[in-house]
């Protein structure tokens, strides 16, 4: 099955297309500019590098959070566009997708995305052959995390590996309290629109027609946030 995948849920953005888990081609940016202006340009130039056209693509996948609102909601909106009317279209967590750039090691992934405020958008996943799930995606305060670092540990007798663009910051915390944890190499540490494949391939995304597809953000938008503070003084 032929995957045309997107990632834009933080400041890097990709495209890939697979094929029965072999990357075809991917185009990864992390230039500074907006979704809006590199998504659509990556995918189109996935599928001339990879010589193929939107008709040769079975399925459309897509990390549908969480992440950054804005980024999110774009994905979403290249992917449905992408997907319609017909196509098979997956949407894949943010945080399992990511876990899937750690297949075939054997540890727990730490996946964390930095939510601000000293929280983290985090879950937990032992990768092995395959990629299962530990906990929940949720946003949680960084100083939660040690106690579920160690739960895992204690439980599947494994390290933790650290990735996500929270993962510096998470494993500065993290080091001095907890023994059997380190990050991820750079070049596998943040999110990849070809793991969202592989992992929608696997069975870690959920199929859906196109017009079903939406964001998970875990949290309210901040704008919404604000907007309810500000009509809560006024009262």
């Amino acid at each position: 099955m032929k995957i045309l995948a997107v990632e834009s849920s933080a400041v890097c953005a990709s495209a890939a297309v697979t094929e029965n888990g072999r990357i075809i081609s991917e185009t990864y940016v992390s230039a500074g500019l907006t979704h809006s202006q590199t998504l659509l340009p990556m995918v189109n130039s996935c599928l001339e590098t990879a010589k193929l056209t939107l008709a040769d693509i079975d399925a459309v996948a897509v990390a549908n959070g969480p992440g950054s609102f804005t980024g999110i909601r774009i994905g979403v909106a290249a992917v449905k566009g992408l997907a319609f009317p017909d196509k098979k279209c997956y949407a894949v967590s943010t945080l399992y997708g990511m876990a899937h750039n750690l297949i075939g090691a054997d540890c727990i992934a730490l996946c964390v995305m930095d939510a601000r405020c000293s929280q983290v958008y985090t879950a937990m996943f032992d990768c092995g052959e395959k990629v299962s799930r530990i906990c929940e995606d949720k946003a949680v305060m960084i100083a939660e995390l040690p106690e579920m670092v160690e739960k895992a540990k204690k439980d599947l007798k494994k390290d933790v590996i650290i990735l996500g663009d929270g993962a510096e910051l998470c494993y500065n915390y993290l080091k001095p309290i907890c023994d059997g944890v380190r990050l991820a190499p750079p070049a596998i540490r943040c999110q990849r629109a070809a793991a969202v494949a592989l992992a929608a391939e696997n069975g870690a995304g959920k199929e859906m027609p196109a017009n079903e597809l939406v964001p998970v953000y875990l949290r309210v938008p901040q704008a919404e946030r604000e907007l309810k503070k500000k009509r809560s003084e006024n009262q």
